[in-house]
């Protein structure tokens, strides 16, 4: 394709690539852009929701998308026999788990109370102590989910079949199948001035990272995409020189 003294001649394999990789590119782009406004309504409702007065869990249907990040009141007695560390949670560059107990309701079910992080100590082989009392108590803190891992690896029930158990993420209907009673498909977390828990710092950091994050990989994408593009329009274009321009109107 001739434009004055500019010719654009492309080849098959190159062109190729770009009509593959391209659309790959900005898929990612908007991908992440999407992720970042995911993550923003995440952000806007808990900084809403966090405000509002605290609600019995009674009256909550904690399966309901609604019911996130909303300040709750629950009384039963924590399953000191029972508890899980959420692993692979790092806190300032530190690894460590987040301290789940099982809150025994009084209909007989439970829900997870996330108690907060621990550090890892000195093994995987030494767990840390995370005894907590059976007496009745009533705790209040926020509906959430646990961060949602992009790699579901390992075993959800933890592979040691011991107490606590140590699990890369959080499988409800499995959980509840080894404890013996219903689970509710939420956990709690512990407000930083409730008794028996950790290091408590809740920030709606939702897997990780805020939008920002998301926002800067976005453009990272385009602007690969772009550089795709600008590589292969100034690979292809050459000008043409006078002569060559003359020979060819000799030979019109």
């Amino acid at each position: 394709m001739r434009m004055g003294r500019w010719i654009f001649q492309p080849c098959w394999a190159s062109t190729l690539a770009v009509l593959l990789l391209l659309p790959v590119l900005l898929s990612l782009g908007f991908w992440q852009l999407d992720r970042a406004r995911q993550k923003a309504e995440l952000q806007a409702a808990f900084a809403e929701r966090s405000r509002w007065p605290p609600a019995p869990l009674d009256g909550l249907d904690t399966a309901d998308r609604d019911s996130l990040y909303r300040r709750v009141i629950a009384t039963g007695h924590y399953d000191n026999e029972h508890q899980v560390l959420l692993d692979n949670q790092l806190r300032e560059g530190q690894p460590g788990y987040h301290v789940l107990t099982p809150l025994r309701l009084a209909d007989g079910g439970a829900i997870l109370v996330n108690r907060g992080w621990t550090p890892l100590g000195e093994s995987r082989q030494t767990l840390p102590n995370i005894a907590v009392t059976v007496e009745a108590i009533t705790v209040n803190g926020w509906l959430a989910q646990p961060a949602n891992p992009g790699l579901r690896l390992g075993d959800a029930a933890g592979a040691d079949q011991n107490w606590p158990r140590v699990t890369p993420y959080i499988d409800y209907e499995r959980l509840a199948a080894i404890l013996g009673y219903p689970l509710r498909p939420a956990l709690i977390l512990l407000e930083p001035n409730q008794p028996q828990g950790y290091i408590r710092d809740w920030r709606p950091h939702f897997g990780g990272f805020g939008p920002e994050r998301h926002q800067g990989y976005a453009v990272q994408w385009f602007a690969l995409a772009v550089t795709l593009v600008i590589l292969y329009l100034a690979t292809h274009v050459r000008r043409i020189s006078a002569k060559s321009n003359e020979c060819a109107n000799s030979s019109d």
